[in-house]
């Protein structure tokens, strides 16, 4: 049997057959030397080229113009072989889907192994996976996935998962950035142990880097996140500066980023324990401490003859500008470029936060705004009421702040509005606008628009 009957009964077309048997022999071509190769039109070259491309058999170098290539006919072979295989699986999972939801598993691409930057576009998902779980099985050193919300769930219904947890288990590095979700947090158990897993709540791409090489990134998912996936679509890039600019990126998501351990709490045990982190102000805090300890004079440019008793009593003196410190109350952090206010206002919002998730199970937007009131009540925080004249609004009331106490009513202050932007996100339609009012009291009004 001859390489273009098996080609073939593999699926491809007469044309499609005679183009991967050209590209096979000659490396990085135009598509106009393809099309004289072939004896046919450019226009044609193309056409074969895309869907050849399509199905991870032809990649392309990032160049002008742009030249393609494929990989020897044995693993063209190999590549079509565990397609079909694949589209076998879906076959007899479609009984399965109908009775019990399961979904199904990928195909993809082999691309050649000079060192010119190479891309492809992947369709489908079962295509952009089954790339993925080729990259993981030959990967040697690091792996990172970016799974956004649904990604596990992709992840784990495909034959991908296996060669992740494999790669793991050799002792390649694999960390996963996610948006952690309660549908979905399940998932997470099939990972191999030591496969590292981060949230962040920004993170809504889908993707792998291999060992800083070769990035797959998700161009077009469906919004069915348990669908087929027969509109994914993916773009695949050889290419080392990409990579290391990609892993660079990811590095800094990273860093940011939250445990798994913390993060799944708020699933696991209904509480948000995420690290909460503070800034206290911007400048040369060189510059703030010279200003608090009084230092206006520069270091003296020249060496000094050193003199043991000197050094040892230096050592020991404490300037009156640093003993008045110790003695200092709340308003001394001011002179450190520490914002009192700016704290407590972003403690409360955390605290606000938490608040809103503790009652997301309220629909209802007066109900919800009748429990935050009456928890605000109980904890004795205040005033608070709300009216409908002249837009629905609710009022934060606070007592006069004593001289030498902490400015409490930021922290008030940034309870309602963590609570309001958690539940009324700018996608949600719901305006909240803040004003202060002025008064010898600091009250604060949120407008609340529901747009109804």
């Amino acid at each position: 049997m001859s390489w273009n009957q098996i080609l073939t009964d593999a699926g491809l077309s007469e044309r499609e057959v005679n183009a991967l048997t050209v590209l096979s022999k000659n490396p990085n071509i135009k598509a106009s030397e393809l099309a004289k190769e072939l004896d046919t039109t450019r226009l044609d070259a193309y056409n074969s080229l895309e869907r050849l491309q399509r199905i991870g058999l032809v990649t392309t170098t990032a160049d002008r113009p742009m030249r393609f290539s494929s990989p020897p006919l044995d693993h063209a072979v190999t590549h079509l072989i565990e397609i079909r295989k694949e589209q076998l699986n879906r076959i007899e999972q479609g009984l399965g889907d109908i009775k019990s939801g399961a979904k199904y598993s990928s195909t993809s691409t082999d691309p050649s192994t000079d060192d010119e930057p190479k891309f492809a576009v992947l369709k489908e998902r079962v295509h952009i996976m089954k790339r993925i779980e080729k990259l993981s099985n030959e990967s040697k050193n690091d792996i990172v996935l970016t799974l956004g919300k649904f990604g596990i769930l992709h992840l784990c219904r495909s034959s991908a998962l296996q060669a992740v947890n494999d790669a793991a288990s050799r002792g390649v590095r694999v960390r996963v950035l996610s948006q952690l979700e309660r549908r979905t947090i399940r998932f997470y158990n099939d990972l191999h142990d030591s496969i590292e897993v981060r949230h962040s709540d920004d993170l809504d791409a889908q993707g792998a880097l291999v060992d800083d090489s070769e990035v797959v990134q998700y161009l077009n998912m469906e919004s069915n996140p348990v669908g087929r996936g027969k509109n994914d679509a993916a773009l695949t890039v050889e290419s080392e500066s990409f990579a290391e600019s990609q892993g660079n990126l990811l590095d800094t998501i990273w860093d940011d980023a939250i445990p798994y351990e913390t993060a799944s709490k708020r699933f696991t045990e209904e509480r948000i324990v995420d690290p909460l982190k503070l800034t206290i102000d911007s400048g040369s805090f060189l510059e703030k401490i010279r200003q608090v300890l009084q230092l206006s004079e520069d270091m003296p440019e020249g060496d000094t003859p050193f003199n043991p008793d000197a050094f040892l009593a230096s050592g020991l003196e404490i300037s009156d500008a640093r003993r008045s410190l110790e003695s200092g109350g709340i308003e001394a952090l001011s002179d450190f470029g520490i914002d009192v206010d700016s704290l407590l206002r972003q403690v409360g919002h955390r605290v606000g936060e938490e608040l809103t998730f503790s009652l997301r199970g309220i629909e209802g937007n007066i109900e919800f705004l009748n429990e935050m009131m009456d928890w605000w009540e109980y904890a004795g925080l205040g005033q608070l009421s709300y009216d409908i004249d002249p837009e629905f609004h609710i009022l934060v009331e606070h007592p006069p702040q004593r001289a030498d106490g902490l400015p409490i009513h930021s922290l008030d202050d940034g309870i309602i509005e963590g609570a309001l932007m958690s539940r009324y996100p700018h996608e949600s339609g719901v305006n909240v606008t803040r004003t202060t009012t002025g008064d010898s009291n600091m009250s604060v009004k949120y407008e609340i628009n529901f747009n109804s």
